[in-house]
């Protein structure tokens, strides 16, 4: 193959059921297929991992011992000859127009980061809501500049810059904030990184409420070291729901509330004040998703309270183990 100019790097562990409609979708890009190589990195896979990877099309199979994500994005960046790496998933399908659009705004100079959006197939409810909360997200990044959130289920990035920040951060040993820690470092740094919201990539969400708290418990846990090292991202990103912060502090006091109302029941009215101003800032969203998806619209609130108790229990648990540490 001759020099690309674009290399895709897909990170896979036990990923055979998966692996292959997503590199078959890689490899059906409307750029010219001369142009960019394909490169999954089979992270130690046990099963037929990186064999379904080379049929499905795969120009290199680059197999490590097992890592975490962080290692074997490290190991695709390393075998990588384009001048612009891009990242995707084992579990996502991008698009065919996914690579044009990735690296249509990186032919500004001043560019060094993009980040794309995921759709989903999926018609569960939990599926419909992790979609619609991406979506208003989107909405928000759309109307800024330059953002400081890359997520690497759609990213791409110049490679000389990856190789100066030494890649990804390997203290990050399972799929959590890896990607989050590079671009706030790069944003911190100063460089361009921006949103390409037609550069999308479909995508399997958790299709159960179990599923979608234990991966928002994942995420709060690690979230803790992302705090650690960039306090100031603490008061908010280009990404994170801007309620959030408050939402942690009404569960917390609804918490104590709940505790004190055991021994003193006139504690219960403060609760449930509370809970009502809890309530009040999940509206925004509802009246958002209301024109788009009634069923989510509805269950948002609930399910909202039940995120931020497993996200902020996650994120207590991170704090603590930084402080041990």
């Amino acid at each position: 193959m001759a020099q690309p100019e674009y290399s895709v790097i897909v990170p896979a562990y036990q990923a055979v059921d998966v692996i292959g409609a997503c590199v078959r979708a890689l490899a059906k890009q409307t750029v010219d297929r001369a142009r960019y190589e394909i490169i999954v990195v089979d992270d130690g896979s046990t099963d037929a991992t990186g064999d379904v990877a080379r049929e499905a099309g795969a120009d290199r199979v680059v197999r490590i011992s097992h890592g975490g994500p962080s290692t074997a994005r490290n190991a695709g960046i390393e075998a990588a000859r384009g001048e612009i790496v891009l990242f995707t998933d084992a579990d996502c399908e991008p698009a065919e127009e996914w690579i044009a659009c990735m690296v249509a705004p990186l032919n500004n100079p001043q560019v060094m980061g993009v980040k794309g959006t995921y759709r989903t197939r999926q018609s569960s409810l939990i599926a419909r809501l992790v979609q619609l909360e991406f979506e208003i997200r989107y909405a928000r990044m759309m109307e800024l500049e330059r953002i400081d959130f890359i997520d690497t289920y759609a990213a791409a990035y110049r490679r000389a810059l990856l190789v100066e920040y030494g890649g990804f951060d390997t203290a990050f040993p399972i799929p959590s904030a890896e990607d989050v820690d590079l671009s706030f470092r790069l944003a911190r740094a100063g460089h361009w990184l921006v949103f390409a919201p037609d550069a999308w990539v479909w995508h399997r969400h958790p299709g159960t409420l179990g599923r979608y708290l234990a991966r928002k418990a994942r995420f709060g846990y690690w979230r803790a070291l992302l705090y650690v090292r960039y306090p100031d991202k603490i008061s908010g990103d280009a990404h994170t729901d801007p309620a959030l912060k408050s939402q942690f502090a009404l569960a917390a006091l609804l918490g104590l509330a709940m505790i004190v109302g055991v021994f003193w029941r006139p504690a219960w009215i403060a609760a449930l004040l509370l809970l009502a101003l809890f309530l009040a800032t999940t509206l925004p969203f509802v009246r958002w998703a209301w024109r788009r998806d009634r069923a989510v619209a509805t269950i948002w609130p609930g399910v909202t309270l039940l995120r931020v108790v497993v996200q902020g229990l996650g994120l207590a648990l991170g704090l603590l183990r930084q402080v041990v540490r």
